[in-house]
């Protein structure tokens, strides 16, 4: 009999929980209340959101809190380790105000 995986049954539709900014390229702790994102999961620091006045300059949606995963949770359903920074985003963004 093949082994059980202990993932949750939606862990493909979970969120990744990217490590980093995607502004400032800061590493963001997985419980950090003030850690922000996108409907597309663009991920941002609470400085670089407030500099990006709560929008989303990729898609132009606008930025909720990140969802907190259950430290029970990780073992099985581990944060992404991917990390996805734009150089100049925030400057870019700034500039078109």
């Amino acid at each position: 009999m093949a082994a059980r995986s202990r993932a949750h049954p939606y862990a493909r539709l979970m969120l990744e929980l990217r490590p980093n900014c995607e502004c400032c390229d800061r590493d963001l702790a997985l419980d950090d209340p003030t850690v922000v994102i996108c409907s597309f999961e663009c991920t941002w620091c609470a400085d670089c959101a407030a500099a990006l006045a709560s929008i989303c300059p990729n898609c132009g949606g606008g930025l909720v809190p990140r969802p907190i995963r259950p430290a029970g949770k990780l073992a099985a359903n581990p944060p992404s380790s991917r990390r996805v920074f734009t150089a100049g985003l925030h400057e870019r963004h700034l500039a078109l105000r």
